[in-house]
Order: structure tokens, then C-alpha cells, then sequence
């Protein structure tokens, strides 16, 4: 369900990228030194994102240096040292990668996932002892989530809630004591949550149609074998990006309140127009440019 939240690449200058890269690969490094090696294959973007958007909200500049990575480790590029945001999002990581390889195992019998859990068990059992309430906001809502999906909940916008609470407990770290910002950061997170599940069930009609797995959309909008999929997908298309679209507006104005000392390019390229690419590609709008 993540990955959404991209850059939109040909609008960022190569120095700007490079920033982005930093960041992205920062948090990787955070998450094999805090925890495991195996434990940075759980990196996506979207926390990287919320990495990006914590660090820049620190007055003190973030300090970067030319390391090699695991993957490649002769070439030297950019990274940015850890900081306690890139600490945050790496503890939170290990609760999103457990909870989603549990899911995988639950829902699908995969023992692929039940054995790739196994490393991240004991990285589970340490970022919740760090943050317990965060770890129970998320335990809760994804509860509450599997219980829509096992009444086959036809509201999208009930499920799409429940997943935004999820975000929003995540983009919301102890550490900060502003109330303001908290409030700002949270409204980013919860409609970051909504957006990614919304777009995420557009995404995955296909393969829930074959899989007959539980997808708010196909239930919501009654998909019947009378029509192909792309028959509803054009029946439901402009109802789906409307609803994207007001969700995708709404991260904007709480970017608008944020204080960034650094990197608003690298942030306002991913909002308007990064995840406004991804969101047009998706829902058949765009072609497979990348971004």
C-alpha cells in the first residue's frame, strides 16, 4: 500500500534530487544502524517523504556526506546523517513493514511474508518499546480496519478514514511540543493516509477482482460481471479522482502552515506535483512517463 509519494523528477533540479536522495537514502541507513541490515528492505518512499518534511521543520541545518551504499558501495553520493526525525521515521517503519507482513500472512496464507517477518520481530519488539502510544494507535486502526474489511464495508470514505488515523498518529512524533504544528502535521498525515488508501484500491481493482479480496471501491459503486473493469473503472473514474483531488488539496494547506527552514522545493514538488502525477497515471489520466 506504500510507495505514492514520489517527486515529480523532470520538474527538480539535479541538486535538489540529490537532497531528495540524501534523505531517502538517510533514512536507510537510519533503519540497518537502529536496527538490521534486512530491515532496510522495508524503506518506501512515503515515509522517506515524511522524513524530508520532519527534518525541515528542525531550525539547526541537516548535515550531509559522501558515503557508499550497501548496494553499490564504490560510488559515493549524498546522504543525510541521522537526526531524530530520520530516527522517528525509521522506528516507525518497523511497525509498518511487521504489521503489513502479518496482514500478508493473515489474509493470504503467504508463508513468504510469515518468514520475511521473522528479522523484523524483535526490530518490531524494540520501536514499540521506544513508542508504545504510537504503536497502539496503530494497532488499533489497523483492528478496526481488518473488522470494515471483514463486514465488507462498501463506504470508502469509512476505511479511507480509518487509514488516515493511521497516518496521522505516524506523522505526528512525540518530540514535538507545538501544538500548531502538531495539529498541521496531523491533518497532513490523515488526508497522506486517506489519499494512499483511496488511490491504493483503484490501483488493486484488478487483482482483488482475481484474488476476491475485500476493495471498498468494487462494493461501493456495485461492480457487476455485466460490465468489464474498464467499464467501471470509466463509470467511477471522475467520482474517485474528485474525491483524491479535495484529499490532495487538503495536504497542500497544511503544508501551507508548516514552518520549513529547508527543502520546501523538494516538498512542494512531491505534494503538487509528484503525488498529483502518480494519482493522473493511475487513474488512466497520464502515461507511464516516470517521475
Amino acid at each position: 500500500m506504500f510507495g505514492y509519494i514520489t517527486p515529480y523528477k523532470p520538474e527538480l533540479k539535479m541538486r535538489e534530487y540529490d537532497v531528495f536522495r540524501g534523505y531517502y537514502c538517510g533514512l536507510c541507513k537510519s533503519m540497518g544502524r537502529n536496527y538490521s541490515q534486512l530491515s532496510r528492505l522495508g524503506l518506501n518512499y512515503d515515509l522517506a517523504f515524511l522524513g524530508i518534511v520532519l527534518s525541515s521543520l528542525e531550525e539547526e541545518p541537516d548535515r550531509f556526506a559522501r558515503e557508499g551504499c550497501i548496494s553499490n558501495p564504490l560510488k559515493k553520493k549524498p546522504v543525510a546523517l541521522e537526526n531524530r526525525a530520520l530516527e522517528y521515521t525509521a522506528d516507525l517503519s518497523m511497525a509498518l513493514i511487521h504489521h503489513k507482513l502479518r496482514d500478508d500472512w493473515r489474509d493470504e496464507k503467504s508463508f513468504k511474508s510469515l518468514f520475511a517477518d521473522i528479522p523484523f520481530a524483535l526490530a518490531f519488539r524494540k520501536s514499540a518499546f521506544k513508542h508504545p502510544e504510537k504503536h497502539r494507535a496503530i494497532a488499533e486502526s489497523l483492528e478496526r480496519l481488518s473488522a470494515l474489511e471483514s463486514e465488507s464495508c462498501k463506504v470508502v470514505d469509512e476505511a479511507a478514514d480509518t487509514f488516515g488515523k493511521l497516518m496521522e498518529a505516524i506523522a505526528t512524533p512525540e518530540y514535538i511540543e507545538d501544538e500548531g504544528v502538531k495539529r498541521a502535521l496531523g491533518f497532513m498525515g490523515y488526508n497522506l493516509g486517506r489519499w494512499i488508501y483511496i488511490l491504493d484500491a483503484f490501483e488493486d481493482m484488478e487483482n482483488d477482482l482475481k484474488e476476491n479480496s475485500y476493495n471498498p471501491l468494487l462494493l461501493q459503486y456495485e461492480y457487476s460481471e455485466d460490465e468489464t473493469l474498464e467499464e467501471f473503472k470509466s463509470r467511477i473514474v471522475e467520482r474517485v479522482e474528485f474525491s483524491l483531488t479535495f484529499t490532495l488539496d487538503n495536504v497542500s494547506k497544511s503544508l501551507e502552515v508548516l514552518e520549513l527552514y529547508r527543502n520546501r522545493e523538494i516538498v512542494e514538488n512531491i505534494v503538487y506535483m509528484g503525488m498529483r502525477f502518480k494519482m493522473e497515471r493511475i487513474l488512466g489520466k497520464k502515461g507511464d512517463e516516470k517521475s
